[in-house]
């Protein structure tokens, strides 16, 4: 009887929950290898790596060069090569070629070759997903069989609808392995967990969630696999935000599959794993881009403070770079505050006095601004001359300059293009101004168990306490020209997230004219944002893959109650459910 049919009793399987890079097919695979390894050390009979790991997930138009598509074959066969060790078999995905099409695949290697592989059914092309753009669909697929076990390999997306299992279950699958690249977005864990649930409902099978993780651009991925038993018991939780390859045991019983041995760890709540998010989507956008540290701004102010706790949890103190630039607006507040701050945090800091260079820029304007009044073009220049000196010190010395404005701000366009927004990353740019509030107070509770900054508190309390300023002008504070936070960041999440209705806003009890001022205020802020840095999604919908508006836009919602069509004038029958017109 050969190893691929010899019927199993006890299945022991790795899941390797292991940070790939997009791209790096050599890399992936080394990656691979070495965790193949910690599987046999395990006694794994089968380890399992999440949805694309060879090419890394999402791969985008890289999957449509034939270089990149050759280079991910030779990979996998060089994969199955090794499997003629007589060590684990494995499951491994990557983008493969037939009939002239690109398939995103599911391949099982076991005894020195390619037994099996599997095209995922259900492109998701919704939201940051857009894989119908590169990939085409799979046929229903069958089971595969390993080791006299028949496994169901449905792919992420093929779990989220009925459809794949229950062919699965009818093609008579026993346990089902699903390899994911499912980003992070606040609540996700447990809309992952009702969705795999309700498939082992309906296929009575046991269920593997094995997800990826890492940072890829906007995107984070954090892992946070499980398994569902056939009762629909939580066998398995791997953590979040963590690399592992872990030990799962499943046992042949009369009834079907049972894992019975696997770790379990506590879910984190939602504002730990919001933090967790950035501080791993900065992490990984540095070190992959190959930047040897970070630069700052440090003003003093609860923004900047945030992202210099998250970029030293992420890298380090010694990576991170904190430039204070204060001008005459600058209190002694903010310059004690700052320092306080990076003292805590055990980060280089620097001052660098402004004065000298906006009042130059001042000087070469003069001429041409004679006879106007001062307002906000000449608040802006001391943004924009902040700007180019951190630009000068990125450029200078090699460190991603880090840039600090909140999803509150970028909404109404309270930021500054070519100042503020100068930046290569930002980690907080889909945290609302009150969520950075609550993160600032969490960190100084609490850290991730990956961070790599100090412990205890590192945020002065007064940076959480004293009213948000841009100190832009003499005694200047945000709510000069802004609703409260609370109050702007309801508004801002029932229209930004929720795409509701300025009647809808209004009931919940903001002010008409207001409601009507932030509408106008998100909308003409579209083309800063479109040259925004690119920053770590933890919201259903972030700024950039999420949300595509239009930058020429005159849209604005009425306000009034919502329409209801007349029924004087609506079609007799549904439309396009009539009888088709002759030729």
């Amino acid at each position: 009887m050969t190893a691929s049919s010899r019927p199993l009793d006890r299945l022991v399987l790795a899941l390797a929950q292991i940070n790939c890079v997009v791209g790096a097919i050599d890399a992936n695979l080394e990656k691979a290898r070495a965790a193949r390894e910690k599987a046999r050390a395990l006694g794994a009979d089968l380890v399992m790596f999440s949805e694309l790991f060879l090419a890394g997930y999402p791969p985008e138009d890289l999957v449509l060069k034939p270089a990149f598509q050759d280079a991910c074959r030779a990979a996998l066969d060089e994969l199955a090569r090794d499997t003629a060790d007589g060590g684990p078999a494995v499951l491994m995905g990557l983008p493969w070629m037939q009939d002239g099409a690109c398939h995103n695949a599911y391949a099982l290697l076991d005894g020195g070759r390619i037994e099996a592989v599997r095209f995922k059914v259900d492109l998701p092309n919704y939201g940051v997903f857009d894989e119908k753009r590169v990939f085409r669909a799979g046929p229903a697929p069958g089971p595969a069989l390993f080791r006299g076990v028949r496994l169901g390999l449905p792919i992420c997306e093929d779990i989220w609808g009925e459809a794949v299992v229950a062919a699965l279950r009818e093609g008579g699958a026993e346990i089902l392995l699903s390899p994911n690249g499912s980003p992070y977005w606040r609540g996700k864990d447990s809309e992952r967990l009702a969705v795999a649930t309700a498939r082992v409902v309906e296929s009575g099978l046991p269920l593997v969630y094995l997800n990826q993780i890492g940072g890829q651009d906007e995107l984070v991925f954090d892992g946070a696999s499980f398994i569902v038993n056939a009762d629909c018991a939580l066998a398995a939780r791997l953590p979040a935000f963590e690399e592992t390859v872990a030990k799962v045991v499943f046992r042949r019983e009369s009834g079907g599959w049972v894992c019975e041995e696997a770790p379990n760890v506590v879910a984190l709540d939602d504002d730990k794993a919001d933090y967790a998010a950035c501080v791993l989507g900065l992490r990984d956008y540095v070190r992959k881009n190959n930047f040897p540290g970070v630069v700052l701004g440090m003003s003093g102010g609860v923004d900047s403070a945030l992202c210099a706790a998250m970029a030293a949890d992420a890298l380090g103190p010694d990576k991170v770079h904190a430039i204070m630039l204060p001008f005459r607006f600058t209190s002694q507040e903010s310059l004690h505050d700052a320092a306080e701050c990076a003292t805590a945090l055990r980060l280089r800091y620097d001052i660098v006095p402004i004065a000298a260079a906006v009042e130059g820029v001042e000087a070469a304007l003069a001429p041409l601004f004679a006879g106007t009044q001062r307002g906000v073009t000449e608040e802006n220049i001391q943004a924009r001359t902040r700007g180019v000196i951190l630009m000068s010190v990125s450029n200078k010395f090699g460190p991603m300059l880090v840039t600090t404005g909140n999803k509150s701000e970028m909404s109404v366009g309270y930021a500054t293009l070519y100042g503020d927004m100068n930046g290569g990353f930002n980690p907080i740019k889909d945290l609302y101004k009150t969520q950075v509030f609550r993160l600032c107070g969490l960190r100084n509770l609490w850290k991730p168990a990956e961070a790599l900054g100090p412990d205890g508190p590192v945020i002065p309390q007064n940076i959480i306490d004293k009213p948000p300023s841009a100190e832009l002008r003499e005694n200047q504070k945000d709510q000069d020209s802004l609703p409260p936070y609370d109050a702007l960041d309801d508004m801002l999440e029932c229209l930004v997230e929720k795409d509701m209705r300025l009647a809808e806003i209004v009931a919940r009890g903001h002010d008409p004219e207001t409601v009507k001022k932030i509408e106008r205020m998100l909308y003409l802020a579209e083309y800063k944002r479109r040259q925004s840095a690119p920053g770590v999604k933890v919201t259903r919908k972030n700024f950039g893959r999420d949300r595509r508006y239009p930058i020429v836009n005159r849209f604005r919602d009425s306000g009034a109650a919502s329409y209801q069509p007349d029924p004087k004038i609506a079609p007799e029958s549904p439309v396009g459910s009539g009888e088709p017109r002759e030729a």
